[in-house]
């Protein structure tokens, strides 16, 4: 069920909340509530993605559903600023140049797995998320990935390459789950830089 207006600015002030209570020592405030009951209602899995410009300053989501939305988000947005270990903690002077994408995911639907044609016969380009699991090992791609990786097979081969696994890697272990985004943010819909986007994922 798509979010309304108000629910969109809600979670997007409770991103920049949760965020502004880290500056001074990185750590997370405790979670204060939305005031939207229904954004504490049921379990929804979010990106949250911190850029400044157009550039990439931190990523960090949740694939499956383990709290209310607005507290995944607010989790989420504290993690991105301080916890993405590509960049160094967000300092004050970089968040008032910043801005926030929430990206609410879908539940997981999986994908057959029996040969990589069929995956990709199965994948929707532009629409799908992709998680691929193995041996303990996870990765995934939002679809706004789609946006740079525009052919199925290159998107599913750079997946790969993400897990740490050859292109060329296939096996009958291999889980693939696809899932859908509603994405909002301050800067409009996601533009550039989001290859390396989610990587701080849980």
């Amino acid at each position: 069920m798509s979010l309304s207006a108000r629910e969109r600015q809600e979670l997007l002030a409770l991103a920049r909340q949760s965020i502004e209570a880290g500056l001074g020592d990185g750590r997370r405030a405790t979670y204060p509530g939305s005031s939207i009951p229904a954004l504490d209602a049921d379990p929804r899995a979010s990106f949250v993605t911190l850029r400044i410009g157009h550039e990439l300053r931190g990523c960090c989501g949740t694939i499956n559903p383990e709290r209310q939305l607005a507290e995944d988000v607010w989790r989420n947005a504290w993690a991105c600023a301080f916890c993405d270990p590509r960049f160094a903690p967000l300092t004050a002077a970089e968040y008032s140049r910043g801005n926030l994408h929430i990206a609410v995911l879908s539940t997981l639907d999986p994908l057959p797995t029996a040969s990589e044609t069929e995956l990709l016969a199965a994948l929707r380009p532009q629409i799908d998320g992709l998680v691929l699991e193995h041996g303990g090992t996870r990765a995934t791609f939002l679809p706004a990935v789609w946006q740079q990786l525009d052919r199925p097979a290159e998107f599913l081969r750079q997946l790969k390459l993400k897990a740490g696994w050859q292109a060329d890697f296939w096996s009958p272990q291999l889980r693939a789950h696809r899932y859908t985004t509603e994405d909002f943010g301050e800067d409009g819909p996601t533009t550039n830089r989001l290859l390396a986007s989610d990587d701080g994922w849980r």
